[in-house]
């Protein structure tokens, strides 16, 4: 759940790119290649998973200083998908995100702390039901380069993260059913303008 404002991968590529960059760059997150998938044990039987979609975020890259370096992410609550319609329409409930009240769950980067060119963890604010808690992301750049079809300079990287959902007010069922959530995030992002 993290979407994902997990997303400062742009700065590692920036790092270890021979690629000068005049002003910062900012880069569009692909909503149709981005997913957030989360999962939990359930009774001890098994680990469901559950997926996010429909994300959006930008992702600004700062070259020069990559501290000043940001990332946005919005996840609308309404389009989780558990493959069990009844939990989906469930978590949209007052009980669990309340969704009615809190449409929207975002994330939003404060820190960027480079491991090497290739890994990297991003410390930011997640919000989900109106509260908001620290979380840290886990990340590695997967590629970055003009995307064959498009023609847009594109990053993409994967990330993980866990929390406590308790923390965030969705303790429904603990301990039966796990509190620790596990995060697992793909995003592909592009600059808007085409490559000459």
């Amino acid at each position: 759940m993290n979407k994902i404002r997990t997303f400062a991968t742009g700065l590692v590529f920036a790092m270890g790119s021979g690629v000068a960059m005049a002003a910062p760059m900012d880069y569009k997150i692909d909503p149709t290649h981005t997913a957030t998938v989360f999962s939990w044990n359930h009774f001890g039987f098994s680990t469901p998973s559950a997926n996010f979609s429909d994300i959006q975020g930008m992702i600004k890259v700062d070259e020069k200083n990559p501290a000043q370096s940001s990332v946005e992410v919005v996840i609308p609550v309404s389009s989780v998908n558990t493959n069990v319609k009844a939990l989906d329409n469930e978590f949209q409930e007052e009980a669990w995100f309340n969704a009615a009240k809190f449409p929207n769950i975002t994330f939003k980067s404060t820190k960027v702390e480079t491991k090497d060119k290739k890994h990297f963890k991003i410390t930011g604010d997640l919000t989900v039901k109106g509260v908001t808690k620290p979380v840290v992301l886990n990340a590695v750049l997967n590629k970055k380069s003009a995307h064959p079809m498009s023609k847009l300079e594109t990053i993409g990287f994967n990330a993980t993260t866990s929390f406590q959902r308790s923390a965030f007010g969705i303790g429904n069922y603990v301990p039966n059913v796990g509190d620790e959530i596990t995060v697992n995030i793909t995003t592909e992002a592009s600059v808007q303008n085409k490559i000459k």
